[in-house]
């Protein structure tokens, strides 16, 4: 684990693993926020420190207006989020599948965020790239309205691979578990407490 993972937790908060949970979902509430709730307080429950970054609430612009041809400097809520992702040593992204893929709001959370010299390095002219967030681990709470098996074979799941491979893995992150909620839009009352507990017992294995 690197140095920039073993720094941040204070006396206060204790001695639990640091976890910093992400709500990828601009909507104020959701089965999503649901999940979250459960998860952390699973965790809590043994002895971890959670934070939450909610970017329905965050404000910032979530287009990269130049890419990286051009600077473009980062809102509070933004360094925040980084201070947040160096303080932590465990990462929990909760959201759903919209369109096959990650939400706006959370793609562009990524765009802003995960920039050279903070996620990630390129070796001199070349596209190689050295990660820079590498230590840390992620669970994934994911909501479908499709079937997972719909989702994974007859779409081929590029939420999942856009996620794991092509964003959390360049910069070094390891996903540990991805878990699916689905298909939401037909459960039941019974179904969706049967997830709210499956999430408390991830936290809780935290």
């Amino acid at each position: 684990m690197n140095d920039a993972v073993k720094t941040g937790a204070t006396p206060l908060e204790g001695d639990g693993k640091r976890i910093l949970m992400i709500l990828g979902t601009p909507k104020a509430s959701s089965l999503c926020h649901a999940l979250g709730e459960a998860y952390a307080l699973g965790a809590r429950g043994k002895g971890h420190v959670v934070r939450q970054l909610k970017l329905g609430e965050m404000v910032f612009d979530p287009v990269l207006r130049d890419g990286y041809d051009q600077s473009q400097p980062l809102e509070p809520d933004l360094l925040e989020a980084q201070r947040q992702i160096h303080w932590a040593e465990h990462l929990v992204f909760v959201y759903p599948v919209w369109w096959g893929g990650l939400p706006a709001l959370l793609k562009g959370f990524f765009d802003r965020i995960l920039l050279p010299g903070f996620a990630f390095k390129y070796r001199d002219r070349s596209s190689v790239l050295d990660t820079l967030l590498e230590g840390r681990t992620a669970d994934l709470l994911v909501t479908l309205d499709h079937t997972p098996w719909y989702f994974r074979w007859c779409q081929g799941a590029p939420a999942h691979r856009q996620m794991t491979r092509a964003t959390l893995a360049v910069c070094g992150i390891r996903t540990r578990h991805l878990n699916e909620f689905a298909p939401v839009r037909p459960s039941s009352e019974e179904q969706r407490q049967a997830w709210l507990r499956k999430a408390e017992q991830l936290g809780s294995r935290a």
